[in-house]
């Protein structure tokens, strides 16, 4: 720009008193909550509950709100983080940089708007909030960060860093334990090893991941990691599980998600399994020995899970099953299946399902599902091909009674909700793994290719598409770890978890997205890694609660 010859001195590139600005900046958005909470709440509960009509009517001001509440929380948790690394002497520069952005940034939505998707934003007045609750929050702290926390110099010097520490796993500490560090190197040097060389093979020929690699994870302990050392497992944390499932969905999403069959089906078993269904089954599922899958889906009702049709009628001492389920991944190969089915004729609702842990004989290629009662046919993706995604029709398949979940009908559901906060903590440490991904091959990518006589990553908008992928993975993975932290203590954190898989989802999408545009033309080619990881990132938003449910479910909570 020109100027009159004067050099203009430049603010330090790190806000002076960082983490008491930020901290107070926090405080601000925690009244803001509050004042929509309490605004909200005026417009949709009805004789001291929450009306379903009146949350449908407000249904934008509502989903607004659970994206306000999950950029509070995020905040918090980024806080938390940056005052834990700083009392350790370990708040360098990198951390520093990552957290005034992803303030600054976080702040800057709040106020002008939260994008929900590529064409809803969330404002502040869907809520109800005036212009009075919106300059409330623009203290001088928040200003500051407004103006100075995420800019052009703060970005650049980011990248500079991050070039320098290329190869790292996570762009700046993350502040776990020693423990889960050296888990996260270990699957970190296994996925590098064992999935990265053959994730884009797998995935342009649409092959299932082969059996070698599978055996190789049951080795590493992957299947039985949470379940207890009395039933064959590890007996370790929640927080694993999500290092884990991050590093391992770095390398393929596919082979990070493997692991949640198994985390499913061994949390229904353990919360409302019988001490003899444990006995059976855990061994098996911890070994790998016994691959499952979840049927839960049907044709015509996606996340309504109330209204399954599909049904299982007494014969004898066992059921006969019949009815058709869909989007059910890694079928074929699955030796037993966590089956919810209608099991009262009578009922339209919940209180009518049941669950069952389903024998089936494992596929091949040549038979896929062999039983007498079972057929399936493949559903062809775009993305998270790994395992493969089937319908299912049963027609009279047999089921042992003895497999009845807990051994009482009618608890099918209320089993199924004991499972949701793990489910969605593991989505939300897969869709970590995959922004990781696309972060690293952008970065590669932007540093090798040469335009206009000097690498992509020099240009500013380049650099600050990376520099923000780093800011938001980190805030995404602090919020996850938070609720696996939360369930490890047991703790009640559906809501954590719900917030964490939302925001992870849509970080992971913008970091594919914003990768793939860093790669231009080669970008939309099929033989370059990070078209798969676009179409991978995609799922994220739909599966384990679209974002969509996942907004009405957090704000019914904070509403109630």
């Amino acid at each position: 720009m020109p100027h009159d010859g004067q050099d203009t001195p430049r603010a330090p590139i790190v806000i002076d008193a960082l983490l008491p600005t930020t901290g107070a900046a926090v405080a601000a958005v925690d009244e803001l909550v509050a004042a929509a909470v309490k605004t909200l709440r005026a417009a949709v509960v009805r004789d001291g509950r929450v009306s379903g009509t009146a949350l449908q009517k407000h249904q934008h001001g509502a989903h607004a709100l659970a994206w306000l509440a999950t950029y509070h929380v995020a905040l918090q948790r980024m806080q938390r983080w940056a005052e834990a690394l700083d009392a350790e002497g370990r708040f360098g520069e990198m951390e520093q940089l990552i957290h005034q952005i992803a303030f600054g940034e976080y702040l800057a939505q709040i106020v002008g708007g939260i994008p929900m998707s590529q064409g809803e934003i969330a404002r502040l007045p869907a809520i109800g909030l005036d212009e009075s609750a919106q300059r409330d929050v623009l203290t001088p702290q928040t200003r500051t960060l407004l103006q100075s926390g995420n800019n052009d110099a703060a970005r650049g010097r980011l990248v500079e860093l991050m070039r320098e520490n290329h190869g790292r796993a996570t762009m700046g500490a993350t502040g776990l334990d020693d423990e889960l560090e050296m888990i996260r190197e270990q699957f970190r040097r296994f996925a590098d090893d064992r999935i990265v060389p053959h994730a884009h093979g797998w995935h342009m020929r649409d092959e299932l991941i082969p059996m070698e690699i599978i055996t190789e994870m049951a080795e590493l302990g992957v299947f039985g990691l949470t379940i207890p050392e009395e039933f064959g497992g590890l007996g370790m944390s929640k927080a694993s599980m999500c290092v884990v499932s991050e590093e391992l969905s770095r390398g393929y999403i596919g082979v990070g998600s493997l692991g949640t069959r198994s985390e499913i089906a061994a949390e229904l078993i353990l919360c409302g399994g019988t001490d003899e269904q444990k006995a059976r089954w855990l061994p098996g599922l911890a070994s790998g020995e016994t691959l499952p899958t979840a049927v839960f889906t049907e044709p015509n009702t996606g996340s309504d899970l109330g209204s399954l049709r599909t049904r299982a009628v007494r014969d004898g001492d066992d059921y006969r099953v019949t009815g058709a389920k869909t989007w059910i991944t890694h079928a074929a190969r699955a030796d037993v299946m966590t089956l919810l089915v209608r099991t009262d004729p009578g009922s339209d609702d919940y209180k009518g399902l049941s669950m069952f842990l389903a024998e089936k004989t494992r596929g091949t290629d040549a038979a896929p599902f062999p039983d007498d009662g079972i057929s399936g046919g493949e559903i062809e993706v775009l993305g998270y091909r790994g395992m493969k995604e089937y319908e299912l029709g049963f027609d009279g398949f047999h089921v042992d009674g003895a497999n009845l979940l807990g051994g009482q009908e009618g608890q099918g559901f209320k089993q199924l909700m004991q499972t949701f906060e793990s489910a969605r903590i593991q989505t939300a440490a897969r869709a970590v793994g995959v922004a990781q991904n696309a972060m690293e091959l952008g970065m590669s990518y932007a540093e090798s290719r040469k335009q206009f006589g000097g690498p992509l990553i020099g240009f500013p908008r380049v650099a600050g598409k990376l520099a923000m992928m780093a800011a938001e993975i980190m805030v995404a993975r602090q919020l996850t770890y938070f609720s696996a932290f939360e369930k490890d203590a047991e703790r009640r954190c559906d809501l954590e978890a719900g917030m964490a898989k939302l925001l992870g989802a849509r970080v992971a999408w913008s970091a594919a997205d914003n990768a793939l545009q860093i790669h231009g033309g080669n970008g939309f080619a099929l033989e370059y890694d990070i078209s798969r990881v676009l179409c991978d990132a995609r799922i994220l938003n739909i599966f384990e609660g679209a974002a969509e449910i996942q907004a009405q479910v957090i704000a019914r909570r904070l509403l109630a």
